[in-house]
Parts: C-alpha cells; sequence; structure tokens
C-alpha cells in the first residue's frame, strides 16, 4: 500500500503524489525549447521530485533526450579546484546511468572521451560539453543533453561567476548543436542571492520556473488518491481547514495526511473529521519536525525579524512586499512570507504564524499565575456539558490585564507595541493546553487581525484581536468578524481591540449583527511604569 512521503523526494509507486500535470507540461515545454531555466523555492516544497518526474516524463516521451543529473550539495565545503575535479567524476557516473537505464553500455570512443576528460575550470568544463555532443547519436539523431542540477545552492563562491558565465556563453552562441540543449537549476537561494559581490549576475539569460504549493484542489485529489485505495474518507472540511492551515504547503499538506492516516490508529471504517484534525493539529505544532525547525532557525537569524513579523500580521497599514528589500527577500527565500492579492507581505501560512508567535513568546513572562484568580484552573471555565464559557473566559482576560496594569511592561523581549497580542495568545494557549483543546489561527487578509480558533469538544470558538486604529476601524472590525463566522458556521464570536493611546476609552459590549452575536472589548494597554509619588 501507497503512503503520504515527507521524507526526500516521492514517487508514484510508494506515495501518493500530486501530479502538478500543468507545471510538468509547461516545464518540459521549455527544455523542449532550448531554455535555460532556474527553479528557486523554500526546502520541502517538492522541488527534486518535480524535476525528476519532469525528467521521467520527458525522457518517455522523447528518446534523444539525454538528461543529466547533478546535485551540488555536496559541494558546499570545497574549494574551486576541489569541486571541478569531483564535477568531473559526477558528471561520468551518470552519463554511465542513463547507458544503464537504456539496457546500454558505453562505446569505447565515448569511454575513451570521458576516461581522459578533465575539468578544471569554467573554459574546460565548457569545452568538455562542446566535445561531449559529438559522441552522442540516437540512430541518425543527434541526442539532446538536458542537464539538471540541484541545490545548485553549494556550489563554492569561488566557482559561480565562471560556471555561469560558461553557460551563458553556451547559451547565446549560434551553434546548431548547443551542448548542453536545455539547463535546469534547483535550488532555494536564487541566482542573484549567490552573486555574493552584489554585482549584476552573469546568467541573465535565465527562464524563470514557479512552482506554486499546492491548491485545494490538488489537495483533495492528493487524499482522493488514499480514499480510493484505502476506503478511508476524509470529511470535506477536513480538507478545506488542512489546506487554510498548511497554505498548500506540501511537506506539511503530507505530514497532516500522514499523522491521521498512519499515527493515530483511527480505524479505517471511521471518516476523518475536525475531532481528528484537532489531535492531529496539536500533534505538528508540538513535534519537532524538519520544515517546523527550519522556519524557527531561519526567524531567528535576523533580529530585526520579531518585530517586522508582528507588524505585518497585527498592522493594518501593511508592508509593501518587495524582494529588493534585504530582509523581505530573505524572509521569503525561507518561504516564511509571500506576497498577498494586494501585493503587501503575508505570512505564508497559519501554522507559520503559530510557530512565530511560540518562538518569540517568552518562555516565562512573570504573569502566568496572575491569569486567574486563585483556586481556579481552566476547568472551572466549562460547562457541565464540556462547552467552554467564552464570555467569562474573556472577561478574566480584560480583567487580568487591568490587574497586571504596568507589569505588562516588563515582559521580557516583547516589543510594548504588541504586547497585548502576545499576552493574550499566551493566556489562551495556556487554557486551551489545560483543557486538552486544539488552538489555531487564520490569516483572513493578511494583515490587521489575527483571528484565533479554539476547537474543543466538538465545537469551534472564534476570537479575533485587533490594534485600535479609530471608531471606523473599530466598527469594520465587527462586520469582518459576522462575515468571518457566516462562513465558518459559528453563531458567536469575540472581539478583543487592544488600546495603547494615552487615554484609552474601556469598552464590553455585546451585540447583533446579521443574526450572529458579536462580545466586543475595547482592553487598555498601560503606556508606561507610574512614577512613585503617582504611585502613592
Amino acid at each position: 500500500m501507497r503512503r503520504f512521503g515527507t521524507q526526500g523526494p516521492v514517487n508514484p509507486k510508494q506515495h501518493y503524489v500530486v501530479p502538478r500535470t500543468a507545471e510538468l507540461t509547461e516545464f518540459i515545454k521549455r527544455v523542449k525549447e532550448g531554455r535555460y531555466i532556474v527553479l528557486f523555492a523554500p526546502r520541502q516544497t517538492g522541488k527534486t521530485t518535480f524535476f525528476q518526474r519532469a525528467l521521467a516524463t520527458l525522457t518517455a516521451e522523447d528518446l534523444t533526450c539525454f538528461p543529466i543529473q547533478l546535485n551540488f550539495e555536496i559541494y558546499v565545503d570545497c574549494d574551486r579546484s576541489e569541486f571541478y575535479e569531483f564535477l568531473t567524476k559526477q558528471i561520468y557516473k551518470e552519463i554511465e546511468r542513463v547507458f544503464q537505464r537504456r539496457g546500454e553500455t558505453l562505446d569505447e570512443a565515448l569511454k575513451h572521451f570521458l576516461d581522459n576528460a578533465q575539468i578544471s575550470n569554467h573554459l574546460s568544463m565548457m569545452e568538455f560539453f562542446e566535445q561531449l555532443q559529438r559522441f552522442l547519436k540516437y540512430g541518425e539523431n543527434w541526442q539532446k543533453v538536458v542537464l539538471i542540477i540541484d541545490e545548485f545552492d553549494g556550489i563554492p563562491t569561488s566557482a559561480l561567476k565562471g560556471f555561469l558565465h560558461a553557460f551563458r556563453h553556451t547559451c547565446v552562441t549560434d551553434t546548431t548543436f548547443q551542448c548542453p540543449h536545455s539547463l535546469g537549476i534547483v535550488g532555494v537561494r536564487s541566482i542573484a542571492q549567490l552573486d555574493y559581490d552584489r554585482s549584476v549576475s552573469p546568467f541573465n539569460i535565465q527562464d524563470d520556473f514557479a512552482l506554486p504549493n499546492f491548491t485545494l484542489a490538488q489537495v483533495q485529489e492528493l487524499f482522493g488518491q488514499y480514499t480510493t485505495e484505502v476506503g478511508q474518507a476524509f470529511a470535506p472540511e477536513v480538507i478545506e481547514t488542512i489546506h487554510k492551515q498548511t497554505g498548500g504547503q506540501p511537506f506539511l499538506v503530507n505530514r497532516f495526511a500522514q499523522i491521521l492516516t498512519e499515527e493515530m490508529d483511527i480505524p479505517k471504517t471511521e471518516t476523518l473529521t475536525m475531532e481528528h484534525f484537532s489531535d492531529a493539529l496539536i500533534q505538528i505544532l508540538d513535534e519537532r519536525n524538519t520544515n517546523l525547525t527550519h522556519l524557527t532557525t531561519n526567524i531567528r537569524r535576523n533580529p530585526r525579524a520579531e518585530s517586522f513579523l508582528m507588524r505585518i500580521v497585527l498592522y493594518e497599514e501593511g508592508v509593501p512586499f518587495t524582494l529588493r528589500n534585504e530582509l523581505i527577500n530573505e524572509l521569503a527565500t525561507y518561504g516564511v512570507l509571500t506576497r498577498s492579492i494586494d501585493r503587501m507581505c503575508k505570512i505564508a501560512n497559519p501554522i507559520y504564524l503559530h510557530c512565530i508567535l511560540q518562538a518569540f513568546k517568552p518562555l516565562v513572562n512573570g504573569l502566568e499565575r496572575d491569569y486567574f484568580p486563585e483556586d481556579t484552573d481552566g476547568f472551572q471555565y466549562l460547562t457541565d456539558t464540556g462547552q467552554i464559557q467564552m464570555e467569562r473566559l474573556m472577561n478574566n482576560f480584560r480583567d487580568f490585564i487591568a490587574r497586571a496594569g504596568f507589569r505588562i511592561l516588563q515582559v521580557p523581549e516583547t516589543p510594548q507595541e504588541f504586547i497585548g497580542q502576545h499576552l493574550l495568545f499566551a493566556y489562551l494557549d495556556q487554557f486551551v493546553t489545560s483543557i486538552n483543546g486544539a488552538m489555531y489561527m487564520e490569516i483572513p487578509t493578511g494583515r490587521g487581525r489575527m483571528d484565533l480558533i479554539i476547537l474543543h469538544n466538538q465545537r469551534k470558538y472564534i476570537v479575533e484581536t485587533k490594534i485600535w486604529r479609530s471608531d471606523r476601524s473599530y466598527s469594520e472590525g465587527k462586520q469582518q468578524l459576522a462575515a468571518y463566522l457566516s462562513t465558518e458556521g459559528v453563531a458567536e464570536g469575540y472581539y478583543i481591540v487592544f488600546d495603547h493611546r494615552e487615554g484609552p476609552e474601556p469598552r464590553t459590549e455585546t451585540e447583533t449583527i446579521d443574526g450572529l452575536t458579536i462580545r466586543s472589548y475595547v482592553v487598555p494597554v498601560v503606556q508606561e511604569r507610574p512614577s512613585e509619588d503617582t504611585a502613592r
């Protein structure tokens, strides 16, 4: 039986695979046209799987295609001479593999050429490929070398420019038998990012190729393969929620499915429901899988990242998305940021946002014991039937902020302008954990608001949080929340607005909008610690 794969490339014989038919067709079209293609995307987005399938499809369609697959990851610590020395050997081995897969052997002339080939720099490499073409015939036709280089980022800096110049020269030279006929460069960082001296890239003939995350239709197709083979169905809401939470990120989609179908011991006769999703989400958010570990490592590289990321989420004005900004470019490279439809920055998916908040949340903020009145715990906010008393829970949060007063300014390593959201997240996170529930996030607009969704006992509770901007913005937020509640099929929602003004106006009010109940709170945030005279 096939399974969902999360470790390295996947293949249709062992794993459920998204076909990416349209992308494959376009990629193969460009290869046949002799283009030099670059495919850069964050790690674990399926790049290696994609180009391996593309080459397999291409060689099945066109027997004159001669694919050479290289991987530069092993060269990351080499100098230029070591790089070219071992590149010669790697190319030789790959050529032998092509012949072996075809059930053929190298003829003596080609073998003699390869045995004596020595690539020592980009010039001898260019000459090598020019001569290689003379030995590659298939019947009456010349074979077309398609060179694909995975993990291109591993190329030594000292070899980069010459390497790219050589292939640029090959591409622009008017020859009948261009070798390689087509070149594919695959990696995480772009050519411009690898050009460390900040000069204009020598590889200006590149044809950029985008490999997007899975669409909802592709996730439905992927899970449908499992249902067809095993008989176990995913509830439609589960598939839609997984796609929303992951943003279609391939590793996370497959990891969700892996947990649900292999690790939770759910009988195959049961449909996978939102209750199962809730348990799988808890596991993903708590585990140290490679994707989320990479995420937290990457966002900690730059000390400016925390304030910048929080500003993107919580400020309605937004931040324009431009790869010319070094920090935005860096975070986009790691897959943390993407561009919204209005050309602003947004966090790539809600799971990443949740992990970002956890990563930057102080392990201990010093106020945990004050979250709830003495002699109370999370279970005292549940009804006899196990429903959360959300109004009481949120009233207590409002009162906690008032009780804490200026002490919220003493929470370590937390920017003051985001302290309210940090504390609300920490407060609800502690509560939800104590009752064995699950909390996740939505990013409906990409900026200016953050919706927290709590799942417990097969019920959904929604809390929206914003920073005070104006009366108009406050009112518009209620309408936005009502619209969101309607799409989620939830009858009531909670709206928390943090007021950082010098003269805040605390409010607590309940309204009915389009038949839905909105409980709103304007929570003042202390601006400074009172002087000793004022304290007296």
